[in-house]
């Protein structure tokens, strides 16, 4: 399971620009069962998804394809958790 956060960086500017670009992306994440969350982080830092199901590589694949951070709109960060107690309702996530 990854958490994945992507901080504002210096073409935040361009951000208008390639919007619907970026949604897409996130939409195709969420359809290809690869994302489980995405959202903003507050204070107008940028955005947060939670990825599961997929390898390192496959993430870093996945993120080079979201325009935001190909145009450096975005910096990701990367942090993968190995859950290893959790809710019922998240009990997948340990597989």
């Amino acid at each position: 399971m990854f958490v994945i956060f992507l901080r504002f960086a210096e073409n935040r500017h361009l951000a208008g620009q390639h919007m619907d670009g970026h949604n897409d992306w996130i939409r195709q994440g969420i359809a290809d069962a690869a994302f489980l969350l995405t959202g903003s982080v507050s204070g107008g830092q940028g955005g947060a998804v939670i990825a599961h199901g997929l390898t390192r590589a496959d993430l870093e694949r996945r993120l080079e394809a979201d325009p935001f951070v190909a145009k450096r709109i975005v910096a990701s960060e990367i942090i993968e958790i190995q859950p290893s107690a959790t809710d019922h309702r998240l009990a997948f996530v340990r597989s």
